[in-house]
C-alpha cells in the first residue's frame, strides 16, 4: 500500500512544475533546483505510490499519466487548503487585516461595485475581491469554497448555507413606452403569453423566476423566449421593441425614471423577493470576513437602488 503519509510538498510541487513546463530542466529552473534533484523528487514520489506519474507526450514534453493526473488534482486541493489555512492564520493573528472574496449574482452588478467601494473605505486593511456571475456560477463557486460571502436572491439548497435577508428585491415586467400593453390595467395572462419574452441564459435566477411565473399564469402553455446574455442587452432589446422581459427592478431603475422603459401592471406582479447575504454553513468565517458580513447587514439594504 502507498505510504501517503510519506509524501512531501516538495515532491508534489516538483510534479506540478514538470507538468507545467514540460521538462525537468525548465521545472528545475522554476523551483531553483537542479534537474537531477527534480528527477529524484519525482522518482521518490512514484516509488511511494507504486505507479508511474509522467510519460512523454508530443514533442517530447512530459505529460501526466492517469495516476499522475489524480495526484495533480489532489495537489491542487492541498494548495487550496493550505492557502485557506494561511489566510485564516493571518486574519487571526492580526485581527484587523485579511481578505475576503464576495460573490454576487449578475443582477446585483448594479449595486455591487458601490458596495465594495464602501467596504474598502470602511475597512482599508481588508482586501475585498468581487466576483460576479449568474446563479449557477455563484453556487458552483460556493461549492468549490472559492467564495467567502455571497449575495443572491433565493439561497441554494446545496451547499448548505447560513443566509440572512438584506432588503427587498422586486421583479417587474418591462416594455417600451409605446408598447400596446403600456396602458393595460392590468395585462391579462393571455395577452402576456402572446408576447415574446427576452430572458437571460439557463441557470440565471431571473430566468427561473420568469419560467415559473409564465407556467403559473398560463397553466403550462408554451411561450416564446429569445435568450440574451446580459441584462443590458435585454434592456436595449426591450427599448427597441423586440419583446418584453421579467427583470429585477434594480436593473432598470434609471430607465424607468427617465421614461425609456415602463412597467407593465399584471396580476401577481411585482414578484417580491429578498436579497440575501450568505456563507457556507460548514465554513467558519475569518475575523475579516465576519467584520464585512456584519457591516453589510448593518446597512439594512441602504446600498440597494431606490425605487423610481
Amino acid at each position: 500500500m502507498a505510504r501517503i503519509d510519506a509524501l512531501t510538498l516538495r515532491q508534489l510541487r516538483a510534479l506540478r512544475a514538470v507538468v507545467a513546463t514540460g521538462t525537468l530542466t525548465a521545472a528545475a529552473h522554476d523551483l531553483g533546483l537542479s534537474p537531477p534533484a527534480i528527477h529524484g523528487q519525482i522518482r521518490s514520489l512514484e516509488d511511494l505510490l507504486g505507479s508511474p506519474l509522467l510519460q512523454k507526450g508530443e514533442h517530447g514534453v512530459f505529460v501526466p499519466t492517469a495516476e499522475g493526473q489524480a495526484v495533480l488534482e489532489a495537489e491542487a486541493q492541498i494548495a487550496i487548503a493550505l492557502d485557506g489555512c494561511a489566510r485564516r492564520v493571518a486574519a487571526l493573528r492580526s485581527g484587523q487585516s485579511g481578505s475576503a472574496v464576495l460573490g454576487v449574482v449578475s443582477t446585483g452588478k448594479y449595486f455591487a461595485p458601490g458596495l465594495v467601494a464602501l467596504l474598502r473605505r470602511q475597512f482599508p486593511d481588508i482586501e475585498v475581491t468581487l466576483r460576479i456571475g449568474n446563479r449557477d456560477t455563484i453556487t458552483a463557486a460556493l461549492n468549490a469554497r472559492a467564495l467567502d460571502l455571497a449575495i443572491m436572491g433565493r439561497p441554494p439548497r446545496n451547499p448548505p448555507v447560513v443566509a440572512q435577508p438584506l432588503g427587498p428585491h422586486p421583479h417587474i415586467l418591462i416594455a417600451a413606452p409605446d408598447h400596446p400593453l403600456a396602458g393595460a390595467d392590468p395585462a391579462m395572462p393571455d395577452e402576456l403569453l402572446a408576447e415574446t419574452f427576452l430572458a437571460r441564459e439557463e441557470g440565471s435566477g431571473t430566468r427561473i423566476m420568469m419560467t415559473r411565473f409564465l407556467d403559473r399564469i398560463g397553466d403550462g402553455q408554451p411561450f416564446r423566449v429569445i435568450e440574451m446574455g446580459t441584462n443590458e442587452t435585454i434592456k436595449q432589446a426591450v427599448i427597441a421593441g423586440l419583446g418584453i422581459a421579467l427583470i429585477s427592478q434594480h436593473t432598470v431603475t434609471d430607465e424607468l425614471r427617465w421614461g425609456r422603459l415602463i412597467s407593465i401592471p399584471a396580476i401577481g406582479l411585482p414578484i417580491q423577493r429578498s436579497w440575501y447575504i450568505l456563507h457556507r454553513e460548514d465554513a467558519q468565517m475569518t475575523p475579516a470576513t465576519a467584520r464585512l458580513h456584519d457591516y453589510i447587514l448593518s446597512l439594512r439594504g441602504s446600498f440597494l437602488p431606490s425605487p423610481p
